[in-house]
């Protein structure tokens, strides 16, 4: 009788969303007052693959983006040089927190996009996307890479 109550609590919970799912390698999560959203995603780690980012692509999917990971964190500076693609780059700190967002980064444009002195990830996601669904500074982001260190929103 027991496991029969468990279970439908548990399939109550999950039917109304109150149950936190595990953090996944390939989605962020992003919350404030106002929003909650996820982000399927493509790690960048290697430096190779921060360099590359998301050049030479014609188009991303709606909630997709890349992440790119900084450790030990540290100033970047992001570019749009053959990226094709309007992007949002969004800046967050060792604790997952949002430090600043560059909107609607110009495809081709060499204009250097500062992060700031101590960015540990930066998320690129479609123009526009920050804005519809709020993202602001402050904004917790929630990620694997944030579990090892004082993450605001664990895993």
């Amino acid at each position: 009788m027991i496991r029969l109550i468990a279970g439908l609590v548990f399939a109550t919970m999950l039917w109304t969303g109150h149950v936190q799912a595990a953090c996944l390698l390939d989605r962020v999560g992003l919350r404030n007052e106002t929003t909650q959203v996820n982000f399927d995603i493509e790690l960048a780690v290697a430096p190779q693959d921060r360099a590359r980012g998301l050049m030479f692509r014609e188009s991303l999917p709606k909630r997709a983006g890349m992440l790119f990971i900084f450790d030990p964190p540290q100033p970047v500076v992001f570019w749009m040089k053959n990226t094709l693609i309007p992007l949002d780059i969004i800046f967050v700190d060792r604790t997952g927190t949002v430090t600043s967002i560059h909107e609607n980064a110009i495809p081709g444009d060499l204009t250097p996009i500062e992060g700031g002195d101590s960015v540990y990830a930066v998320l690129e996601i479609n123009a526009g996307l920050a804005a519809r669904y709020l993202i602001t500074p402050g904004t917790q982001m929630r990620h694997e890479v944030f579990s090892q260190g004082p993450a605001i929103w664990p895993c």
